[in-house]
Formats: structure tokens, sequence, C-alpha cells
């Protein structure tokens, strides 16, 4: 006779988190449904204005040919008052699950290193599932990330030292462009930084199992946003390693990458995989666990031991990669 499998119990949050994540339940739920989706996204989002704040950076906004049948693309390009032209650029895609956002979500985590390495940060608009789902979104980004290569010059920064940089779906789309520009002899790309990426639309791994109503985007929420992007096609054979790049069995001839994840989080245990086959197949990955982090803590809670912590190995990580 067949036996349930026990439950997994979900891993502790750390403890200067935990109550900071309690005092985000009543205007954070764990768990997002298809119907919240158009009520979320009526949440006013910070002006490029209250963005910048007092730091002295420039903001231009560029439209760019879209794919092939597609609408055009808009790109948010930031840099110093005193920006010295040919130095690293990143190219930022902005997470929200494949359903939410915006090219400024999250943007302002890319002005330390617009400030510190006179970096150029592109940020792309795309669009979003469920109305534009797979390619759409991965398909957008490309397209955006291939313009600002080639544009480099123009933009003020150097085509060879650029990086492609995301958080959650952002992570996500940005292993798919990485493996795109692998696949398709596109950009030359310095690095990969995935901030704790969604890979998988599986959603079978222990973590997506214990996180299940706790924390910040849980198991349910997972299946609403690879639902909206995937469809009927969600689980299946016809899922492309570009919008699932957990599904990608050879992950070798990547650029050097940097991956951290919370323990936490749904995501934990498909981006520790995702790191062991970029090893596997002999590629170069720098990967950080940290204990008792929810998804998204360093956003949420960014005076908390563990979120400076977390801050400052990935910022030593794109230090090192753009200045080499």
């Amino acid at each position: 006779m067949a036996t349930t499998p026990a439950a997994h119990a979900a891993p502790p949050f750390d403890s200067e988190l935990e109550p900071i994540l309690q005092q985000l339940k009543d205007t954070l739920p764990s768990s997002i449904t298809p119907e919240m989706i158009p009520l979320i996204r009526q949440a006013p989002e910070p002006t490029v204005a209250e963005l910048i704040g007092d730091r002295a950076l420039t903001h231009r906004e560029v439209v760019v040919p879209g794919p092939d049948g597609a609408p055009d693309i808009t790109l948010s390009a930031f840099a110093r008052d005193d920006h010295r032209a040919g130095g690293p650029g990143i190219f930022h895609i902005h997470g929200g699950g494949m359903i939410i956002g915006s090219r400024f979500s999250g943007v302002s985590a890319m002005f330390d290193w617009v400030e510190s390495l006179d970096a150029v940060c592109v940020s792309v608009e795309y669009r979003l599932a469920p109305e534009h789902p797979d390619p759409a979104p991965v398909d957008d980004c490309y397209a955006g990330l291939c313009w600002a290569s080639e544009h480099a010059d123009e933009l003020g920064f150097d085509a060879g030292r650029m990086l492609v940089a995301g958080a959650s779906a952002g992570g996500g789309l940005a292993a798919g462009v990485t493996l795109r520009a692998r696949d398709e002899g596109g950009p030359r790309l310095a690095g990969s930084l995935l901030i704790y990426p969604m890979l998988d639309d599986r959603n079978e791994t222990v973590s997506s199992q214990q996180i299940a109503g706790i924390g910040v985007w849980d198991r349910a929420s997972n299946d609403t946003g690879w639902d909206a992007l995937l469809g009927d096609r969600r689980r299946t054979d016809a899922v492309s390693i570009y919008a699932a790049p957990a599904r990608a069995t050879d992950l070798s001839g990547l650029p050097p990458t940097f991956i951290d994840v919370g323990t936490a989080e749904v995501f934990r245990d498909e981006d520790v995989a995702y790191a062991s086959q970029i090893w596997a197949d002999g590629g170069d990955c720098e990967l950080h666990v940290w204990p008792g982090g929810f998804h998204g803590f360093d956003l949420m809670a960014p005076e908390s031991d563990l979120a400076r912590r977390m801050v400052a190995v990935r910022s030593a990580w794109v230090t090192r990669v753009l200045t080499r």
C-alpha cells in the first residue's frame, strides 16, 4: 500500500527577521492568488525622483524595437551626474513573479554600483503574464539586452563589461537571457547576477513544500506566477529552458554567475541545484545560502544584520567581476 510522504517542517526564520515578517503580514500576504493580481498592480510605485532621492544620478528613457512583431520596449538608463564613458554596464530585470512590477521595481538596489563603479544601469520594461505569457517576457528582456549591448557607446558603457542582474522573477529571466546569449551567439556577458531567482516551473522541491502559507511568495504564489506565464504547458516537455532555466541539462559556457537565496524561501532548493549544475558542467558560480532568510528580506528588512551581510557579499562579487 502506498503511503503519504511525511510533511516537511519549515526551517526557522532568522530571529531578527521573524518579527519584521510578522509586521509585513497585514500588507503582504504569503499567498497570492490570480484574483489578487489586478489589485496588487494598483499599488503606487515610486517616481524616478523618489527612487533617486539625494543621489547624484541622472535618468534617461529610451524606446527601442521589441522582438519581431511585438511592441517597442522602454528602457531606463541610470548613471552618475559626472559619469565618464567606458565603464561597466548593468542590465537590470525586475522581479514580481512574472505578473507584477515595472522597470523601476527593485532598480534602486543597483544604484550603489552605479555610484561606486561609475556603471550605467539599464532597466527593461517587459510585458507581464498572464496577458502576455511566455515567451513574451524573456523575448522582451533579450531584445532589450541585445539593443543595450549594440548601443553601449551611446549609453556610455563598455559592452565587454556588462552583467545581467535580476531578483526573483527577474533572476529567472536573467538566467534565461544568459542562456539565450550563449545559445544564439548574443552579447558576451561579464557576469550573471541571480538574486534568489525563480527558475523551476514544477514547484516540487522540498523548499517549495516547506514554504506554504508562511513567509513571502509561498508555494501557492509560485503556482500563480508559473500558471500565468505558462498556462497548460506548465510541467510538460513544452516548457523552454529560457522560460524555466532549471530545465536546462547543460549549463556549460555561461559567464561567471552569482546566486544568493535564503533558507526559508521557496526558491532555495532550485537555486542550489542550479549552482550545482553549473559546477558539474565546469562553470564558475558563487553561491550563498542565508540562514533564516525569507524571500526578499534584503529589500524588506535592509537594516537587519543578515541583509547587510548579504548585500556586502553580493557587492564584493559585482565589484570583482566588473573591475577585473
